[in-house]
């Protein structure tokens, strides 16, 4: 068994506002529909979201996304304005290109709620049905968004759980016993997985092209403006906050600390516009990676040429992250924000333990320290969209990263407690967690924020 997945799966470029709500659902719809073996004689579609996707849905943009994903369009590719209204302005009755090649009469109703029906796979859940012109079923399925874009159809294993790769860890402490045995770092034994599915240079450009994206990303919030789509009008800060920043340059007053949380409100007021975000390992918490990595890259390298670097953060960081989804969850639906952000912050403070030259031993004690202060991390977003406190919650959990990595830094790699503990009891206290804390959007500030 070997818990590692690849950096090109567990980085996938999509759209906001969710990984689990808009991006998986949209990858679920779109498989049903290229599977459908005549599109030609479907002339009704019907999808039904259980559970968190029909609790949170129409906030996260899901109803969008699974129209995009009927009409054949991708989230890697898919232009975001296409989806962000997609199902709001649907005029009712108006042709949907299923699979890209069949007009078929679509209505907003076509799309159902049932978030009080959970079935047994996982809370995000939902089933796409396809009749013909006599109301003859032609196909159905039952899809699981089950974090991070990853989806799993109803009666098939998880195909990336399924894989194998040369060096093989379903441990955190094999993972170190590994680095020992073969003399590698964390990210050299993930790239010794990746080069065994794609050259050096393959594995070389496609980083490269992850990072582009995140750093991408980055630039956008910081030059956007203006509200946020939803009922809440939250309004953008990232773009104003670096403006008060550039013009403290050279006064002392601007810290590196300052540039890393706006580094991250501005991934994360992408994410909650709809734009074109990097899922790390989820898009509730997309903006605590590349905050990180983008403070690594301004204020703590020395280098010219940051890519070998962020080649090793990145891999460190997906090795990391691999842990977490096959030993815990990555899904806040599943595992309440500590899954979301937990993971991610982690993930991150390896990473930049990693480039700031520590040790295996040091960049899990770095993990470590991240995961374990996140534990019992409730998601409950203000009106189901991924704003409040989710933003927000990118930048500080983006803080906490930096922190765990000097934390392990000033250390030699031993402590009490190990990566697997925390990893475990995550996913115990997940398990533990009540429904209304796990992205339903019944309990916490959700219930306790007036939203207009």
């Amino acid at each position: 068994m070997t818990a590692y997945v690849s950096a090109f799966d567990l980085f996938s470029i999509g759209v906001g506002p969710s990984s689990s709500h808009t991006v998986g659902p949209m990858r679920a719809a779109r498989d049903f529909a290229l599977r459908v073996p005549h599109p030609e004689r479907v002339a009704h579609v019907t999808c039904e979201l259980y559970g968190s996707l029909g609790a949170t849905g129409i906030g996260h943009g899901t109803p969008g996304a699974v129209v995009a994903g009927l009409s054949g369009f991708a989230p890697e590719t898919v232009d975001p304005v296409l989806v962000r209204d997609a199902w709001q302005e649907w005029a009712d009755g108006a042709p949907l290109l299923f699979a890209g090649v069949q007009p078929v009469p679509f209505s907003r109703n076509d799309i159902t709620f049932a978030p009080f029906t959970r079935l047994p796979g996982h809370p995000n859940a939902m089933k796409l049905t396809v009749s013909d012109t006599k109301g003859v079923e032609l196909a159905s399925e039952v899809y699981y968004s089950i974090g991070g874009g990853f989806i799993r159809r109803e009666g098939e294993a998880d195909a990336v759980a399924a894989e194998s790769f040369p060096l093989s860890f379903a441990t955190a402490d094999r993972l170190l016993a590994l680095c020992a045995e073969h003399g590698l770092t964390i990210a050299e034994i993930a790239r010794r997985n990746e080069e065994s599915r794609r050259t050096s240079d393959e594995v070389d450009a496609g980083i490269d092209a992850i990072w582009t994206a995140m750093d991408s990303c980055i630039n956008a919030g910081l030059h956007a403006k203006g509200l946020l789509p939803g009922l809440l009008k939250v309004r953008r800060r990232a773009g104003a906050i670096r403006e008060q920043l550039d013009n403290e340059a050279g006064s002392g007053k601007a810290l590196p600390g300052d540039w890393l949380g706006t580094f991250a409100l501005a991934v994360n007021e992408e994410n909650a516009a709809g734009g074109r975000v990097v899922t790390a390992p989820t898009n509730g918490a997309a903006g605590i990676l590349p905050a990180v990595a983008r403070y690594w890259v301004e204020f703590v390298s020395d280098t010219d040429d940051p890519r070998p670097g962020m080649r090793e953060f990145l891999l460190t960081a997906t090795a990391l992250g691999s842990l977490f989804k096959a030993n815990a969850s990555i899904s806040g639906a599943e595992g309440g924000c500590q899954a979301e952000v937990g993971s991610a912050c982690a993930m991150a403070a390896g990473g930049l333990t990693a480039v700031m030259g520590g040790t295996p031993e040091q960049v899990e004690n770095a993990a470590e320290i991240a995961m374990e202060h996140h534990l019992g991390l409730t998601c409950d977003p203000v009106g189901g969209l991924v704003q409040i406190p989710c933003i927000e919650r990118n930048a500080i959990a983006a803080s906490t990263a930096v922190t765990a990595a000097r934390l392990a830094m000033r250390g030699d790699g031993a402590h009490y407690v190990s990566l697997d503990t925390v990893v475990e009891t995550m996913r115990q206290t997940g398990i533990d967690m009540s429904t209304k804390y796990k992205e339903t959007s019944e309990g916490g500030l959700a219930v306790n924020v007036v939203e207009c």
